[in-house]
């Protein structure tokens, strides 16, 4: 068990709090070979869980190795009988996303898809603050008197009982592509393809990781099956779907999804597909984000999805899905201008509603779930705030928007690893204690009554203490490596990025420095955390860490550190603003060395 490996260097308590531990095998690179007989990528590969025998497909992960049969997934087969039938029929189809970046590539990924089959779908996006999140009975409805005899949910539906049977009473078919978890009961609805569907098989259900972006993909291949077996592409060309592989990418970062198996090769192959810039839109944002180069997996999570996100967070809900979709550069130039400023205004509301909610942590200092909420709060930045709040806590936060003309408040929660929150708001909603609620294990929104809010945080309390407590229980700073200062050089870190692309289910190599002596540490930005370090090796390098600055282990560093011997923590990366580029550390965690 992790638990009972020995300490790496001796760190059961790191200035986090945190013990230390090998990932995988020992790989302290200044310390000979042993425990070294595999290159550092294959001990990475393994070290993420994937089989030996099977490395090589994990080495270059691909679609040919990775993509299932999507007639796996129940409803999938009928779900792109239905679509080929409305393309050759001509039907007026709406695609109704969510507002957010997987809502936003869902659904421009589907209109894409049908102008490649020479046919046209119209985006329908709600409002966050008018219409809440899924898709509505009213809105459904009036799609239908509008024309639209075939609407697909993406990103949203799964629960959507009462809206779908709203729309099945109108005649309207509606296709649901979601990926959020689903009831025993699922909602009346022409199709429901969603992996995390009770009643999937075993080889569905394994992929239950996927964004619904991912979802969508699948179903496209089905769809352009569907057709080529009725002779639809006798005379047109086939569409290219591996051109849409940018927006997978995209949308599967942003929405935090697992990045293993088949997610991984979605993003491996769709950043090679951004990087060729053909899709107008995702090139004008990548410009107004000002990457000089292609972007990358953290580019997509920090820089591009955000400013998707402004929009529907803050502005208006359509702007993502315009800016994905266009062909237009100037129309496209000023979508992404207005979202980055829109981005900005996101940035001021968000600080504002943490320093308030924060004003209530200490409050809840008992608590293992925390659960916050505030008058005026804007609703379009509580996921946010969530997530921050979780970081610093180490616990699952929930923050709620409280609306007082309706008496009920808009949360958003963000999760620990091993603790599910989803299940939690799901039950919480089925014991009768929120008007709507649903999500999956890392993150869930909800609707409560405000006179509900604190029976809520003590039921979330007591439901998720222990799950909260094991997970905490088991904080640790798991190391991939370490190095010398003079073994962090830009070679170490195009080697580690070899095993990527990283994220949430294959975490990013962590490497330790040390033992090093500050130079140097001061405090940019108001809140990063700067730092030079040396060794006895004679090299130094440069280490940031982000929103560490107020931190008691930061202070410490600051203040505390003269004259003493450390380890630092991190993620390599390569710092390319001076002549030539330098290998940098993105702090994680330290602890002393003497």
């Amino acid at each position: 068990m992790m638990a009972t490996r020995p300490a790496v260097f001796g760190i059961e308590r790191s200035l986090s709090g945190r013990a230390w531990r090998w990932r995988g095998g020992n790989m302290e690179l200044d310390a000979g070979p042993a425990g070294l007989e595999d290159d550092i990528v294959t001990q990475l590969l393994l070290a993420r869980g994937a089989p030996r025998e099977d490395l090589a497909r994990h080495r270059n992960p691909s679609l040919r190795s990775f993509l299932p049969d999507p007639s796996t997934f129940n409803d999938m087969d009928p779900a792109a009988e239905r679509v080929a039938e409305a393309v050759l029929a001509r039907e007026t189809v709406t695609v109704y996303g969510d507002y957010d970046v997987d809502g936003a590539t869902s659904a421009a990924l589907l209109i894409r898809l049908f102008r490649m089959l020479g046919h046209a779908a119209e985006p329908y996006i709600p409002d966050r603050l008018l219409e809440g999140y899924g898709p509505s009975g009213e809105a459904l409805v009036k799609l239908g008197q509008q024309g639209s005899s075939l609407v697909i949910t993406v990103d949203c539906g799964a629960m959507a009982h009462e809206a779908l049977a709203a729309a099945h009473a109108a005649g309207i078919d509606v296709i649901v592509v979601d990926h959020h978890k689903c009831s025993a009961e699922l909602p009346r609805a022409f199709a429901l393809v969603n992996p995390n569907r009770l009643d999937e098989s075993a080889e569905a259900a394994a992929q239950g990781h996927l964004a619904a972006v991912g979802v969508a993909f699948l179903l496209a291949v089905a769809v352009v099956r569907t057709l080529r077996r009725r002779g639809f592409f006798e005379t047109r060309a086939e569409p290219d779907l591996m051109a849409l592989l940018d927006l997978v990418a995209l949308g599967t970062v942003a929405d935090v999804a697992a990045i293993r198996g088949l997610n991984r090769a979605f993003v491996a192959q769709g950043l090679k597909v951004m990087a060729r810039r053909a899709n107008t839109g995702i090139a004008a944002l990548i410009d107004a984000s000002r990457l000089s180069r292609p972007p990358s997996c953290s580019d997509c999570g920090f820089a591009l999805g955000p400013r998707i996100n402004a929009g529907g967070r803050v502005g208006e809900a359509t702007l993502g899905v315009r800016l994905l979709t266009t062909e237009d550069p100037d129309e496209a130039r000023a979508i992404a201008q207005q979202l980055s400023q829109l981005n900005d205004e996101r940035r001021a509301i968000e600080a504002a509603v943490q320093e308030a909610a924060e004003e209530q942590l200490a409050a809840q200092h008992n608590r293992a779930v925390l659960t916050l909420a505030g008058s005026g709060w804007h609703p379009g930045v509580i996921g946010i705030v969530a997530g921050r709040i979780k970081e610093k806590a180490g616990k699952p936060a929930v923050v709620i928007a409280l609306d007082d003309e309706t008496g009920q408040g808009k949360g958003s929660g963000r999760s620990i690893a091993g603790v599910d929150l989803g299940a939690a708001i799901i039950a919480a909603r089925d014991s009768g204690l929120l008007v709507a609620g649903g999500g999956h294990a890392m993150a869930a929104g909800l609707t409560v009554a405000a006179d509900r809010i604190d029976a809520l945080a003590e039921w979330l309390d007591a439901r998720l203490a222990g799950a909260v407590a094991a997970a905490s229980a088991e904080r640790t700073t798991l190391l991939d490596l370490s190095v010398t200062p003079r073994g962090l050089t830009p070679d170490l870190v195009e080697t580690l990025d070899s095993a990527g692309p990283f994220g949430v289910g294959w975490p990013g190599p962590r490497v330790a420095v040390g033992p090093v002596h500050l130079i140097k540490a001061d405090v940019v930005g108001n809140a990063h955390l700067r730092l030079v370090a040396g060794g006895q090796d004679g090299a130094s390098f440069k280490a940031i860490g982000f929103r560490m600055a107020e931190s008691e282990w930061g202070q410490a560093l600051l203040h505390g550190a003269r004259g003493r011997r450390l380890w630092l923590a991190g993620r390599a990366k390569i710092d390319d603003w001076g002549s030539r580029p330098q290998a940098e550390l993105h702090l994680e965690d330290a602890a002393w060395a003497d």
